[in-house]
């Protein structure tokens, strides 16, 4: 049986791109052309880096020149001034109005025709522009400048107003450092030096985000553009339902499942609750879950999809980069905090859904699992394939290049997911407009990086929060993750990251924090102000699809997804989660982290078999904890021991309970 045939049909999760969308309109109207060129950009910065994936990039600058250029071209298309969409007519028969978008037009040329003008002046004579560094004319301070306001303002469209205000107070420190108290104080920079450094050289806006950015990250959103584009969104959902369905919470639990499934190609907690959101909540609701608790799950679920390899929301990549590590590496210490994770997000639908009582789907209203793989295996194998290139030694960018190779071969093996040529193109396109907000947000945190460089700031900030943690480690875990909650409610998770890596990810390492450990740390808190309240986005989009409260359904996520407030601190206590030591002590600090993990999810419900009181999920908690200290410690194996005998005491307390009362029922049929 298909999951067509049956009454828990999944929805197709792709989205119309530009070029089909032209096809909808007037052909040659005014919209058509715009939706036209936009696409035409789209696609050929599509084509030029898979081309530079396959062939090797060519000089540095001009490459990374090249890929910003083009992503400015698309942040002013897509985000139009005055308008809500490129689409959008300007003449609509309110004069005001109509006044008001053309100005917009003329000011989105205006700005489009300055990238284009930018990128000639730094092209035409390459060498000789780039032997001006550190003695630049007036004609580079004037390109510098409007490179970094051009910056700013795509930024601003795509990203958000609060990133841009963050990055603006950099600028402004670094250029009048001795305006600024305390530990801000330093010596001013001139303008000419701030724009030498931050537009002339590879340390500022065409630094190490913006590398990345065009190097690793726009080929791996593309992948995932293209196996989304060929069923693979819909497959996934298919199986998640198939292996979970008929269980106890089956939909909840198929959120789970479909959502780590979907992370694994989509780094946007958002566009995933939308995506699996729309189908998996009312399904949710329909087997008796609150509205509230299925917006929750399913916000937490994808929010999971920024942390599951391979890409990570697109910061694996910016991690491996800063360590000088592979990004195998970052992979592979990824592995077990995600697992953690989603197995905590399990625990906690299985104990409410228990707890609740709620109805099971028949499995033979669901698709079985047999049918379901035989129809989608090859979509499985593509990311095999991309692992295993990765794995062998492959650069990430040859292992992309080859990986939509073969996904787009293996898309023939179906009829159904078969990519036709509109289907690639469409697919080419809405992955470079997915990865044109990452560019834009690595491109702002590319002046950050410049400016701390600058001014000397990281050198000084890492020593000050030192000071202010007064040398003890949890403290400095605990301004970090406030820190970088505070600055995710506004910023990409990715630009979080560097901000924080940049700034307080030092001072971890200076307290003796394993590297990789100290970046997964600020990379984690970067994300989980997705559930966090009260900018809690992914909780309010799932919020919108339930009809529940948004701040109550922010709140029941953070109890959800109380995994990502716990794993990070247990990661920089004990690197053997992350695989740093001996493999025997990694799998004994997995297993009693996850038991842990499963006695505080116990205590959150307040319910495992029966009711608790409120003591006995405060001796749970407590005993929990015991589990996330260092493996082989003496706390450890008592908290294991205690919480071992706690679910066996409740267990075969229930098995009594259960005899007693099957024996009561027959000695009153037999009186009967």
């Amino acid at each position: 049986m298909s999951a067509i045939e049956n009454e828990f049909d999944t929805p197709d999760v792709r989205e119309f791109s530009l070029l089909e969308k032209a096809c909808l309109l007037p052909s040659k109207s005014f919209s058509w052309w715009l939706l036209v060129i936009c696409s035409t950009v789209c696609i050929s910065l599509a084509l030029f880096h898979v081309f530079v994936a396959a062939f090797g990039t060519p000089e540095t600058r001009s490459f990374r020149s090249t890929h910003l250029t083009g992503m400015v071209l698309i942040a002013f298309l897509m985000k139009p001034l005055f308008r809500q969409t490129i689409a959008e007519a300007i003449f609509q028969g309110n004069k005001a109005q109509d006044f008001k978008r053309l100005l917009g037009f003329f000011i989105d040329f205006l700005f489009v025709s300055i990238a284009v003008a930018l990128q000639f002046y730094t092209l035409v004579d390459l060498d000789t522009f780039m032997g001006r560094e550190g003695n630049l004319n007036t004609m580079d301070v004037v390109a510098g400048t409007s490179m970094i306001l051009l910056v700013l303002e795509g930024t601003r469209r795509t990203v958000g107003l609060p990133m841009v205000l963050v990055t603006l107070f950099f600028i402004i420190h670094t250029l009048f450092a001795n305006y600024f108290g305390s530990f801000l104080f330093g010596p001013p920079t001139s303008y000419t030096k701030y724009v030498d450094i931050i537009f002339m050289r590879a340390d500022g806006i065409f630094g190490i985000p913006i590398l990345v950015a065009s190097t690793y990250i726009v080929l791996f959103i593309i992948f995932g553009a293209i196996l989304v584009r060929s069923g693979a969104g819909r497959f996934f959902m298919d199986l998640a339902i198939a292996l979970t369905g008929h269980k106890v919470g089956g939909p909840a639990k198929a959120a789970v499942v479909s959502s780590s499934f979907l992370g694994t190609v989509s780094g946007s907690a958002v566009a995933n609750v939308v995506t699996t959101g729309s189908f998996t909540i009312p399904l949710m609701k329909k087997t008796g879950l609150s509205p509230r608790f299925a917006a929750a799950v399913e916000a937490c679920a994808s929010s999971g999809g920024q942390i599951t390899p391979p890409i990570m929301g697109a910061a694996a990549f910016v991690i491996a980069e800063f360590l000088h590590v592979s990004y195998f590496t970052v992979l592979i210490a990824a592995i077990v905090p995600t697992f953690l994770y989603y197995a905590t997000v399990y625990f906690q639908v299985d104990l409410e859904a228990r707890k609740s009582g709620v109805t099971t789907i028949p499995k033979d209203k669901l698709p079985r699992v047999g049918y379901v793989l035989k129809q989608g295996w090859h979509q499985l194998l593509t990311l095999i394939v991309l692992v295993a290139l990765l794995s062998v030694g492959f650069t990430p960018m040859l292992s992309a290049f080859w990986a939509i190779i073969a996904l787009c071969c293996l898309s023939f093996v179906r009829a159904n997911t078969r990519l036709s040529p509109v289907d690639l193109l469409a697919a080419l396109e809405t992955g470079v407009r997915n990865a044109m907000p990452v560019s834009m947000a690595c491109a702002c945190a590319g002046i950050i990086i410049g400016s701390i460089f600058v001014s000397g700031l990281g050198l000084k900030f890492t020593q000050s929060v030192i000071f202010m943690s007064h040398g003890i480690l949890f403290v400095l875990l605990m301004l970090t993750a406030v820190a970088a909650i505070v600055l995710g409610m506004g910023m990409t998770t990715t630009a979080v990251y560097i901000t924080v890596a940049a700034l307080i990810a030092p001072a971890l390492v200076a307290m003796d924090v394993v590297p990789i450990a100290a970046h997964l740390f600020a990379f984690y808190f970067g994300v989980v102000s997705n559930i966090t309240p009260p900018v809690a986005l992914a909780s309010f989009a799932a919020a919108g699809i339930s009809g529940s409260s948004p701040m109550a359904t922010a709140w029941t996520s953070s109890r959800i997804g109380i995994a990502t407030y716990i794993v990070p601190f247990v990661f920089v206590y004990n690197p053997t989660l992350l695989f740093e030591g001996p493999l025997w002590m990694s799998l004994i600090s997995i297993l009693a982290t996850l038991i842990g993990l499963w006695g505080v999810s116990i205590a959150l419900a307040g319910w495992y078999k029966t009711v608790m009181t409120g003591l006995e999920r405060g001796a749970l908690v407590a005993v929990s904890i015991m589990l996330f200290i260092a493996p082989m410690s003496s706390l450890q194996i008592p908290g294991l021991m205690a919480i071992s005998g706690y679910v066996f005491w409740i267990v075969g307390l229930c098995g009594v309970l259960a005899i007693v009362s099957r024996h009561h029922t027959e000695h009153k049929r037999t009186l009967v």
